[in-house]
């Protein structure tokens, strides 16, 4: 059993590795062998009422590819099945998620659209939404429209480095002014983790408290990981904010940074521990950035692109429609 996920489970046997992932009642495992792989398969069947799925290309509304070069993971049957279901198949397609100009509130001038309040995906505003609101997402759909077969790639040839971004936009609720906090973990090339969510509270040190909760994130991989035997030593957070980083390598606490709570403190004490490293990334270079703030088309498909997000069609045709020669075979089961 897994020291950090508890329903994550490990057996190695000859050389060989078995991986096993629980989740309710669906289990995926995979590994280097076919023979072990077999044998968990129908050791399992005995013990379980079960229904072995075969090959991993469904799980939790995502399509997933093996091939030798890596996985490609994306969703386009639900992309269009959304579009499908709430009229939006024959829409303009348009090139990003939302305008740079997007500035929403509360409006609560607008016309009430209660029938937009289930399907609502401005969560902020969903218990009481407004046709500005109604407009953004429409927005959403249109560029799912454009790109329904946007995924995740990640490369089995990917080095084992693991490293994390943060970033915050200042300021940037239009009524409460709270800030938003963008995050993604990487393990070589491979997105692993991201998050885009607005602050608890309004604060003067908003980079701070997103590379706070980078940093939370980068030690549980680190802890996760080395369950696969895997170490790493000082794992670099990259950031944009020369203050975050000045403070977080200040062994003296003056007076400028009694404002900062104790999750920075926390940051600090591993820093000085060996385990996390803050280092400086030019603002046009922070991948974390695309999790904050609308950006225009060029920034936009650009960081997405260094994230590792593909259309199918940039995937080798051999990996979408050959046959699975990877090392590892990757399977679903079904506890009934």
């Amino acid at each position: 059993m897994g020291s950090v996920d508890k329903t994550l489970f490990l057996l190695s046997r000859g050389g060989d590795t078995l991986i096993v992932q629980i989740y309710v009642d669906d289990i995926i495992f995979g590994g280097s062998s076919h023979a072990l792989v077999s044998s968990f398969a129908e050791q399992m069947s005995r013990e379980f009422e079960m229904s072995l799925m075969g090959e991993l290309q469904f799980f939790l509304g995502l399509q997933i590819k093996q091939g030798p070069e890596g996985t490609f993971v994306h969703q386009a049957k639900y992309t269009r099945d959304i579009l499908k279901k709430f009229e939006m198949g024959d829409s303009k397609p348009m090139t990003t998620p939302m305008s740079t100009n997007t500035a929403l509130d509360a409006d609560e001038d607008g016309r009430r659209l209660d029938i937009q309040f289930a399907v609502c995906l401005c969560a902020r505003y969903q218990a009481s939404p407004r046709t500005s609101h109604r407009q953004a997402v429409k927005r959403i759909f249109r560029y799912l429209k454009f790109t329904p077969e946007l995924g995740l790639w990640y490369s089995s040839g990917s080095s084992l480095s693991l490293r994390g971004f943060s970033d915050a936009d200042h300021a940037s609720c239009q009524i409460d002014r709270k800030s938003t906090s963008g995050t993604c973990q990487l393990l070589g090339t491979s997105l692993v983790s991201w998050s885009s969510r607005k602050q608890a509270s309004v604060s003067l040190s908003t980079t701070k408290r997103a590379v706070a909760s980078c940093r939370s994130r980068l030690l549980w991989m680190k802890a996760t990981l080395s369950d696969f035997g895997l170490r790493f030593g000082k794992i670099p957070l990259l950031v944009d904010s020369t203050s975050a980083i000045s403070v977080a390598k200040n062994p003296v606490l003056h007076s400028r940074t009694k404002h900062i709570d104790v999750r920075f403190h926390f940051l600090r004490d591993h820093y000085e521990k060996g385990d996390i490293d803050l280092v400086h990334v030019a603002s046009e270079n922070q991948l974390a950035d695309i999790f904050t703030k609308p950006l225009e088309f060029g920034t936009f498909v650009r960081l997405r692109g260094e994230l590792g997000v593909l259309q199918v069609e940039g995937v080798d045709n051999a990996l979408i429609k050959g046959e699975i020669e990877s090392q590892w075979t990757s399977l679903i089961a079904l506890l009934v």
